[in-house]
């Protein structure tokens, strides 16, 4: 007899209608891929749990429901993508889940992956990259005047020219921005980075 958790089933019966047979056909799939599974509410929604460990949740919403793994891209496969935190998209009926084939086979790979100890890839972080410093035309006139100057600016990494450009640009009074900008010349004349100073520490 399937461990059923009274919580799940009031979690269940207040929903709406087009929810309720969604709900209740993913956890009759989850308890006979697992019979051994466990359910519990964890972050407010209904979730299956093997060893200690988070197979899947469910949940439902105004006008869909949804089911997702834990180890979503192990278990569907990578090139999947996963629309919120359902593996199967936004479920308007039962219809919209794959054959219960796939989804008894999809419950089982979870089950397996958690019992090998198996653990989610981290998900990289898209990053784009910053885009080339851009000299402020007072900069590029005081490097004109001076070549040595400008043949260490040139010389420079991205990031190094950017530590000029920023601290140059981010003064508040013209004043500064002028003391600023000798000071750089002078410094990037002898070949030295902004932090200098801080290198040989």
């Amino acid at each position: 007899m399937p461990q059923h958790d009274p919580r799940v089933d009031a979690y269940i019966a207040r929903q709406a209608d087009f929810a309720r047979p969604i709900l209740e056909h993913v956890r009759a799939a989850v308890h006979e891929a697992c019979p051994e599974v466990e359910e519990s509410i964890k972050w407010g929604m209904p979730s299956f749990l093997h060893g200690g460990r988070i197979l899947a949740s469910m949940a439902a919403f105004k006008q869909h429901a949804s089911f997702g793994y834990w180890q979503h891209a192990l278990v569907v496969g990578e090139g999947v993508p996963r629309e919120g935190m359902g593996s199967y998209g936004r479920l308007a009926s039962v219809a919209d889940l794959p054959p219960r084939r796939t989804l008894l086979a999809h419950v089982r790979k979870a089950v397996k992956l958690g019992e090998a100890g198996v653990k989610s890839p981290a998900a990289r972080k898209a990053t784009t990259p910053r885009p080339p410093p851009k000299a402020p035309a007072d900069l590029l006139a005081a490097l004109k005047a001076n070549p040595a100057a400008k043949a260490a600016f040139d010389a420079f990494a991205p990031s190094h020219k950017r530590e000029y450009i920023e601290w140059i640009t981010d003064a508040k009074r013209e004043e500064t921005r002028a003391k600023r900008l000798a000071q750089a010349v002078e410094w990037m004349a002898e070949g030295k980075s902004r932090n200098w100073k801080y290198e040989r520490c």
